[in-house]
């Protein structure tokens, strides 16, 4: 790693043949499924650069919600919007549009063959981390809940299981320093898959099978509930300060995990392991302090949310 938190150029891939980049031969008909408009964005640019055509956006009408609106916002000219409500309505629907490769970031259900089967290549999964490591819906939170010194982008071939298929290409060097801010952890890791995106595309294009993922070091987490949302003061104290710190990467309806501080429930939103300025409070190894909190009224809901 370099010094500064910089990325590192480390990759995983196999050698590439030459004479394949920007061809007219090799001129993709795409799919791309994802979130919301983001997550599309963040596909769809690459592709173009690349020379490949768009022919449709697929999101998930469970998951789509208010999203729809700013995917519609922004979609290309000549590009359709799918929101199927299964499987098989997805694997009809797409069939129609003859695709020669399907591309995933985000999407929230598990692929069965009979979609798998629809595009002429195949489908790749962008999926943010070093896989094997941290398969599932919620890498980046995960990685930070272990306390990973970093993490990366994989792009692979899907097949059945979630996030098992062979690797195309791989970079580590996103950083996860102590004091993380999710904002920017998301942003350098869809700057790093839209900067792989196109040599994944290529491969691809040629018909590259992919590298086996090792099985060694393989980890799969499912959704982080609300169980996770509450601070076991009988644990270490890095584990206790690694949760506080994977709720700065998002997606929870309270800001931080909740625990009694001074005879009151709180969010705790930053604690620190050394020594300084907050309440000390008292872990199986040694004291943690919570540098910054606010108080959680709603406590019983969230946690009944599960």
């Amino acid at each position: 790693m370099t010094a500064g938190g910089r990325r590192t150029a480390r990759r995983r891939h196999v050698r590439r043949e030459p004479g394949r980049r920007g061809t007219v031969q090799n001129r993709l008909r795409i799919v791309l499924m994802s979130y919301g408009a983001k997550g599309f964005a963040n596909l769809q640019a690459p592709c173009t650069e690349a020379g490949h055509e768009t022919v449709a956006y697929v999101c998930a009408a469970s998951a789509a919600g208010a999203a729809v609106g700013d995917v519609l916002s922004q979609l290309p000219p000549g590009v359709d919007l799918l929101l199927p409500h299964s499987t098989a309505g997805l694997a009809h629907a797409l069939s129609g549009y003859r695709p020669d490769l399907v591309v995933c970031n985000g999407f929230p259900w598990k692929l069965p063959a009979e979609v798998l089967r629809v595009p002429r290549l195949g489908v790749l999964n962008v999926h943010p981390s070093l896989l094997p490591r941290h398969r599932g819906p919620m890498p980046i939170h995960w990685a930070v809940r272990h306390g990973d010194p970093e993490t990366g982008v994989t792009i692979h071939w899907m097949d059945e299981s979630f996030d098992t298929g062979r690797i195309l290409v791989q970079r580590g060097g996103v950083v996860l320093p102590d004091d993380l801010d999710g904002d920017s952890v998301f942003a350098e890791i869809q700057a790093l898959s839209r900067e792989l995106l196109p040599e994944a595309l290529e491969l691809a294009a040629g018909g590259h099978p992919g590298t086996p993922q090792d099985r060694d070091g393989a980890t799969y987490e499912g959704l982080m509930g609300p169980l996770c949302a509450v601070i076991d003061w009988s644990a270490s104290r890095r584990d206790v300060h690694d949760l506080v710190r994977t709720f700065r990467v998002g997606l929870f309806p309270v800001p931080g995990p909740l625990a009694v501080v001074d005879g009151r429930w709180v969010a705790v939103l930053k604690s620190r392991v050394e020594p300084g300025d907050g309440v000390r409070m008292e872990c199986a190894d040694g004291p943690l302090w919570i540098v910054e909190s606010v108080p959680v009224p709603a406590r019983d809901v969230w946690l009944s949310a599960g």
